[in-house]
């Protein structure tokens, strides 16, 4: 049975057995790093002719998968073509999600999406109805593929400056498709040396802003695109749009601000750098610490407040339906906006001359309450058995939550029992802390009746 056949009978099986969406949702992410970790342990899959090992495998394909980036051994060095393309082609999965994959084998294949694969279709991408989502899966694919082969084609030219035409293909469109999912995995190790992200092309507009640009389009998500190419004929933005837009601009501009104040005097970050290298590193940096992990800065020499910054920003992510981790900007824009309202005493939460129903506002705190709750588990757990600072550990575990892959350094020394947990927290992060807390209740009760009201001080 080939691999696409395999896949859509997987998922067949799955609906079949009437699970929720959500719980099949979690199963195909589990169904997938397993077979990117068969595959990442064998022998072929690594330069020394070795097996990587059962956990170092298994954290990969996480990594992967989750399109996080956080790395126990460096892409470029370790692997050989074979594992660097099992990589990236999980990547490529985990940026697209699940869903998307498994219908895009099924029209390939010819086969029929029924009601069931619709609904988790829906789930998958959050929408609030099912009309459209074929269409919507054919311009996610097709919006994908556009960005990471006009990108990999930019980079491509650019490296070929530096390497052979050969090499220079494959470094473009690896590091393409790797940015447009946010995942941040590269392979500049074998050239620059092991870890070095993109640090080395540190004044380099060409593949800074080609990289950053493939970052914001993947972290707008897919229906904010659409509704980008759209707008020459309609004319106007969904209320989803408008605060994807405006928040993501508004922590891109805050987050260089802060970066560029914060580092301007260190001589190992941007302190040592021509004023325009100063701003280009500060706004790449803001940009791609919300989920892509690629860094052009030593992020293990930068202060300890920039790291800080950093770990609210991972915090908050990408956007809805992208390839982006983190709770969602419009969780925060939400979050916000409640408050805002409740300091002014207003009974509705307001937003562009529109009131946000109150079952959405609960969500975003509840997401927010769990996604916290975890990161700061974490935390905790692995303060008790690393040598680690805790801001380093804190880094380390919002990283992996917000699947974004930068680290200041500690990530290959970290004990298998926090590597798992990294792994767990990084699952997390890409399925979504709600679909998880909804695939692993078991309970179906309907509430047949409510309680009275009755109040607490609070406060």
């Amino acid at each position: 049975m080939t691999i696409p056949k395999l896949i859509i009978y997987w998922f067949s099986g799955l609906a079949k057995k009437k699970l929720t969406p959500a719980r099949i949702l979690a199963i195909g992410f589990g169904l997938i790093i397993a077979c990117g970790t068969l595959l990442l342990m064998l022998p072929i899959a690594s330069k020394n002719g070795q097996s990587l090992g059962f956990f170092d495998s298994l954290f990969t394909a996480t990594s992967a998968v989750c399109i996080t980036g956080l790395v126990v051994v460096d892409t470029g060095t370790h692997f050989t073509r074979f594992g660097q393309f099992i990589i990236i082609l999980l990547v490529q999965i985990g940026g697209l999600g699940i869903m998307t994959m498994s219908t895009l084998i099924a029209l390939i294949l010819g086969k029929r999406i029924g009601l069931r694969e619709r609904i988790l279709i829906q789930e998958s991408f959050n929408q609030y109805n099912l009309s459209g989502l074929i269409r919507l899966i054919i311009n996610v694919l097709t919006v994908t593929f556009m960005f990471e082969f006009l990108g990999g084609l930019i980079l491509s030219l650019r490296f070929w400056a530096d390497f052979s035409l050969d090499r220079a293909l494959a470094f473009g469109f690896f590091h393409s498709i790797s940015s447009f999912c946010n995942a941040g995995f590269d392979l500049f190790g074998q050239v620059y040396g092991e870890y070095c992200s993109i640090t080395p092309y540190v004044n380099d507009w060409v593949v800074k802003f080609t990289t950053a640009g493939l970052v914001i389009s993947g972290g707008l998500g897919f229906p904010v695109i659409n509704e980008l190419f759209q707008y020459s004929k309609t004319k106007k933005l969904s209320l989803h749009a408008k605060m994807v837009i405006r928040i993501s601009l508004l922590l891109i501009l805050t987050g260089t601000v802060l970066i560029f104040l914060v580092e301007i005097a260190n001589k190992n970050t941007i302190g040592g750098l021509d004023h325009s290298g100063k701003f280009l590193g500060a706004l790449f940096q803001s940009i791609t610490t919300r989920s892509s992990g690629y860094n052009s800065l030593d992020i293990s020499q930068m202060n300890n407040a920039s790291w800080f910054i950093m770990i609210i920003l991972m915090f908050i992510g990408g956007s809805p339906s992208s390839t982006g981790g983190g709770i969602k900007t419009t969780t925060a824009g939400v979050l916000i906006t409640a408050v805002i309202a409740t300091i002014r005493g207003k009974q509705d939460v307001e937003i562009f001359e529109r009131r946000l129903p109150q079952d959405l506002i609960n969500k975003a705190f509840t997401i927010t309450f769990v996604s916290l709750s975890w990161v700061c588990f974490g935390t905790l757990i692995m303060s008790l058995v690393e040598p680690f600072s805790f801001i380093k550990l804190f880094f380390e575990v919002m990283s992996a939550f917000g699947t974004v892959g930068l680290s200041t350094g500690i990530t290959n020394s970290l004990t298998d029992l926090s590597r798992l947990l990294l792994v767990l927290t990084m699952f997390m992060g890409r399925v979504g802390p709600l679909t998880i807390m909804l695939a692993i209740t078991t309970s179906e009760k309907t509430q047949t009746g409510r309680y009275i009201t009755d109040r607490v001080m609070i406060g």
